[in-house]
């Protein structure tokens, strides 16, 4: 079964239809409905009226996602939406530079005229229960408010930080890079660097593979705004083969206080394959002439640029948030996807309110960093470390980024048996630290 015809839940249906509201898909072929749909989802997240041409672009860019959406047929604009949602199945990449499917959640609107009606908890359940149903052993999205989503067993895995740079204490101090940089156009990036895309992903837990739409998002915004995109410039780091290894595309403004020589850079995106590109990217960003600031959001909480510049300092993180929130569906199906940094044997006893992954697991890591995962009955005692927590700390703990440690102390976890804490930090541990370099 194609994701886009799996039938709706009908659940949730029967929840919405006793407050006299209506949940279904939107046939994104039907220009009309979609449209609306699309208006709905921009009115919840407070953006302006789309163009024609945004209209278009998103038409045509997001019509394979599974467009979910709940009407109120009494309401004075029946075809519009008062509660929206986009689900699609999506390549995550986990350690051991491997990847899960999982099912990605996104456009989760609710009208302020329905508030308070449960509208969103049917939606999120719903979009479980039919992520679970075709057979996906995660959920994901990006989250607009942190308190949300751990009601329905969602939790932060993948932090981010916005960083900023002070451009003239900020001399390089890192490896010289073997290769070189081109300017280049934003199409041609678009158009020819998806690759590097793709291998500087699976290096990094929590990172997402970009349907077209985002991909060409990250170019310039939808529909050719020009006030934004002619002000963009882009950049290639070629190695010293001539094969390309990564890109920038960023943003030069002038300061306020009209010193031309005090611009500040801001990096839209900085994508490496290889260390030598993130070297080369990086150095040749933070020594562009007349600029005091390199101003750089959504990247890495454990950046390597601060270790590279004579003065620590110099890199500044302005804020750290939450960014990727994980959601365990299929225990089993989600813990053997992943490599693990050591061998070990635990028992997990997970609970679920929902009920989607609760249950008591065996998981047994071999020297290779291989888990198999298997069900036991609660008479079934192992010889091992054990571990009692919900979905929300499994999720947590998933990616290799949050220790045991802390969520035990935090009072999210307990130990039941042996030095569990200990057993999961040992194998769990990413040596890479998750990161998503995308807004989804």
């Amino acid at each position: 079964m194609r994701f886009t015809d799996a039938p709706i839940d009908s659940e949730s249906a029967r929840r919405l239809h006793r407050h006299g509201l209506r949940l279904g898909l939107v046939d994104t072929g039907d220009r009309a409905a979609f449209t609306a749909w699309l208006h709905a989802e921009g009115r919840g997240f407070y953006e302006g009226a789309a163009t024609a041409e945004e209209i278009d672009e998103q038409l045509a860019g997001t019509a394979f996602r599974r467009t979910t959406a709940v009407w109120d047929d009494s309401a004075a604009t029946p075809e519009v939406p008062v509660a929206t949602v986009s689900t699609w199945p999506s390549p995550l990449s986990v350690p051991g530079e491997r990847t899960v499917d999982a099912w990605a959640i996104s456009a989760v609107t609710v009208a302020p005229t329905h508030r308070r009606r449960g509208i969103a908890r049917a939606l999120l359940e719903s979009e479980l229960r039919t992520a679970q149903g075709l057979g996906l052993p995660l959920a994901m999205l990006t989250a607009s408010e942190a308190t949300i989503y751990g009601r329905y067993g969602f939790a932060p895995a993948a932090m981010m930080a916005d960083l900023e740079i002070v451009a003239r204490r900020a001399t390089w101090t890192g490896p010289v890079a073997s290769g070189r940089v081109h300017f280049v156009t934003p199409e041609q990036l678009r158009d020819g660097c998806r690759d590097v895309f793709d291998r500087a992903r699976i290096r990094t837990p929590g990172d997402v593979a970009v349907d077209d739409y985002i991909w060409a998002r990250l170019f310039g915004p939808a529909g050719g705004d020009t006030g934004e995109s002619r002000h963009l410039r882009a950049v290639r780091y070629d190695d010293a083969d001539g094969r390309p290894q990564g890109f920038a595309v960023y943003r030069v403004a002038e300061g306020s206080d009209g010193d031309f020589a005090n611009h500040t850079v801001t990096v839209r995106h900085l994508v490496a394959a290889t260390d030598d590109a993130y070297a080369g990217l990086w150095r040749y960003l933070l020594e562009l002439d007349l600029v005091s600031t390199v101003a750089a959001p959504l990247r890495s909480v454990d950046e390597p640029l601060p270790w590279q510049v004579a003065d620590h300092r110099a890199v500044r993180r302005t804020r750290v948030s939450d960014h990727l929130w994980l959601r365990i569906l299929d225990v089993p199906a989600a813990l053997t996807a992943r490599a693990y940094s050591g061998p070990g044997r635990l028992v997990l006893h997970v609970s679920d309110p929902l009920g989607l992954a609760d249950g008591r697991f065996l998981m047994e890591i071999d020297a290779h960093g291989a888990a198999t995962v298997r069900g036991i009955d609660d008479d079934e005692t192992p010889d091992a470390p054990a571990l009692s927590l919900s979905v929300n700390e499994l999720a947590a703990l998933y990616l290799g980024g949050t220790s045991a440690h802390t969520l035990v102390r935090a009072g999210r976890l307990t130990e039941s048996a042996g030095k569990a804490a200990d057993a999961v930090d040992a194998s769990f541990r990413s040596t890479v630290t998750p990161w998503l370099s995308t807004w989804f």
